[in-house]
């Protein structure tokens, strides 16, 4: 399956959007916000590198938390558009981005099969 978590391309691209979204967010005042959605892009690269070191069980709960933090970022990243925080355009390639990697955590979680 995979040797490492470094070697999940979906972890890989939860790093990236992590990046992005200190990039995106890097000039914003609004240091909650700004604070909330990076706290959940990491957590979704974070969780999915804890979890990959225990069980299948175990990584299994970690990618579920994973996809909430995913799910948490995508409400954020609506939020922070509608208050002018963010273009339009960021808001759709952030929200495509997450929907892509919790599509990939949702398969991931089902190729472990887990009763979670």
């Amino acid at each position: 399956m995979f040797q490492s978590f470094e070697d999940l391309e979906v972890w890989k691209r939860s790093c990236q959007l992590a990046v992005k979204i200190y990039e995106v967010m890097r000039d914003s005042r609004d240091y909650g916000l700004r604070d909330q959605m990076q706290r959940a892009a990491v957590s979704i690269a974070s969780n999915i590198a804890e979890g990959s070191e225990g069980s299948n069980k175990e990584f299994a709960r970690y990618l579920k938390i994973a996809s909430g933090s995913a799910a948490e970022l995508r409400t954020q990243t609506y939020i922070a558009s509608r208050v002018g925080l963010i273009e339009l355009e960021q808001m759709r390639e952030i929200i495509d981005e997450c929907q892509q990697i919790s599509k990939m955590i949702y398969g991931l979680r089902k190729s472990l099969n887990t009763e979670n």
